[in-house]
């Protein structure tokens, strides 16, 4: 068999250099690609870097690998380790289960590789990586990241890096291969992976790597962000910091003095796309629990065409958000004509359709006049507007690099507080239109109480992982506190609707608003690469 390099010189198996891969030809189904980053070998060139960038036009300001670097150890006994970051090439990739078009998929031969083409910029990957490795190209606004140069592999050549790298430190090749060297160095020389708790098993492995750089929050991020070789300039609430000062897991001291800039995925309108969603769900459920309990009847204007029109109409500013928040908002008819089932997204979307035209039908029994058929559409309507409140918690548990967002209480939480804020929006307009009733303060109070309730469980236990406790520190003390304390005295003040009306009401949706605000915002807010 032979291979050809770069200058199309050819040799056989037997000559090649350790190191080199072999042509797909020789590949079958068992092939898995791996890459082995020899951390004793880098010198922190950045080759590797300049050379990806070159290799797969990848613009300023975004990178698919780059040279973190991180100084170990007090003076005199100091030194810098460099770990190289970039896509892990998961055997079990959040990346690909989260993408809701299949943009993100997984190779036969495990590389995880991705198509620009049904891209729709939604931002779900990022969330769902561990390691930050997925950016959203500015030029292109397609999501991307390190694929193994698929398009070198796949005629036979060595990923660019590896072609470049000077010191020989990054290894590619069949992991199932036993004559490999790749398979040797895993196989018989101590490795370690990225956020193994993940259980993402990751295709990529270090080599002598320093804890300090494998873990985000091994090092202390240094005192106004300034690093090595520049600052970075004033964080804007959406950068994700380098270190923490509170996250130093190394037995030896150790400050960041090169990163690049992260931000987090999901701003301000995917905040506020939980909060119209939780008053579509709740201005349907809210008066449908009071008919339910026998305290307002079916043929009240509340729950006949009140809750219904308020619903579709937050329903609609939902879709709106959601479609507004895509890099590619045209391509969002790719969720229903080309959907990735297991992903929450297109769940979701399914849900909120299904949801809207049961509301449509159930503004039609009401004006009709027909409690018979507003009985049956709220049978279909009831876990349908359930779904649409409480679809986001497993949206986000998806979102397995975020530790915040992996509560069993989040789904529950969201069905209370889309009772809350639903309450609320029609409580106002009862108020406004002379329809309100006693009923919706009182079960604005009570949800607003369980909403605190519920609140504390979330914060005040200890977190299982580092993650999760400094996730809570910033929304409780950090970057989100104002949000979070603000939500949580109008929540307090929201208690007071059966005797403030309005004002009780007016809190309650500023309340939840700025609570998920800060919740969405923190949870993304600890480093992960």
């Amino acid at each position: 068999m032979k291979f050809r390099n770069d200058n199309d010189t050819t040799y056989s198996l037997d000559t090649m250099k350790p190191g080199s891969v072999p042509c797909a030809a020789m590949a079958d189904v068992a092939t898995r690609w791996v890459k082995v980053l020899d951390q004793t070998r880098c010198i922190g060139c950045h080759a590797c870097t300049t050379a990806c960038k070159s290799e797969n036009e990848v613009p300023i300001g975004v990178t698919r690998t780059y040279v973190k670097s991180v100084d170990v150890g007090t003076f005199p006994q100091a030194r810098r380790a460099f770990q190289v970051t970039r896509c892990n090439q998961c055997d079990d990739a959040p990346c690909v289960e989260a993408c809701p078009t299949g943009a993100m998929y997984r190779r036969p031969d495990g590389i995880v590789d991705f198509d620009k083409r049904v891209c729709i910029g939604c931002k779900a990957c990022m969330a769902a990586c561990p390691y930050d490795a997925i950016f959203i190209n500015p030029e292109d606004h397609s999501a991307e990241k390190c694929n193994f140069c698929a398009h070198r592999l796949d005629l036979g050549l060595e990923p660019a890096c590896v072609v470049v790298c000077p010191a020989e430190a990054i290894v590619v090749g069949d992991l199932h291969d036993p004559t490999s060297k790749v398979a040797a160095l895993v196989q018989r020389s101590p490795v370690a992976v990225r956020r193994p708790e993940k259980e993402t098993r990751p295709g990529v492995f270090y080599r002598g790597a320093d804890l300090s750089t494998l873990d985000p929050l091994g090092a202390d991020r240094p005192a106004g962000g300034l690093y090595a070789w520049a600052g970075q300039g004033p964080k804007s609430p959406r950068q994700v910091a380098a270190g923490h000062p509170h996250g130093h897991n190394s037995s030896a001291a150790a400050i960041v003095s090169y990163d690049v800039a992260h931000e987090a995925p999901w701003g301000w309108r995917v905040s506020l796309y939980t909060w119209t969603k939780g008053i579509a769900s709740g201005a349907y459920l809210a008066p449908l629990a009071l008919v339910l309990a026998g305290k307002l009847a079916w043929s009240s204007a509340l729950f006949r065409w009140a809750g219904p029109a308020v619903a579709l109409a937050l329903l609609v500013v939902t879709g709106a958000l959601l479609v507004w928040d895509l890099k590619h908002p045209w391509r969002f008819w790719m969720l229903f004509v080309r959907p990735q089932w297991r992903s929450w997204l297109v769940r979701g979307g399914v849900a909120i359709t299904a949801y809207g035209a049961a509301l449509i039908a159930a503004l039609c029994a009401g004006a009709a006049g027909s409690v018979g058929a507003q009985e049956v559409v709220a049978g279909f309507a009831l876990p349908l507007a359930a779904l649409a409140a409480a679809y986001t918690a497993y949206l986000f548990a998806q979102a397995r690099a975020r530790d915040l967002w992996q509560s069993q209480l989040l789904a529950p939480h969201l069905l209370v507080q889309a009772l809350m804020v639903g309450a609320s929006a029609l409580l106002l307009v009862g108020i406004g239109t002379g329809i309100a009733h006693r009923g919706l303060g009182e079960l604005l109070a009570a949800t607003a109480a369980l909403h605190l309730v519920m609140v504390a469980g979330e914060a005040m236990p200890k977190h299982p992982t580092a993650h999760a406790h400094l996730a809570v520190e910033e929304m409780i003390r950090g970057r989100f506190a104002a949000f979070f304390w603000t939500g949580l005295a109008l929540g307090a003040l929201a208690i007071s609707a059966p005797w403030t009306g309005a004002v009780g009401a007016a809190a309650a949706l500023l309340g939840i608003a700025a609570h998920k605000h800060a919740y969405v915002q923190a949870g993304q807010a600890v480093p992960l690469a």
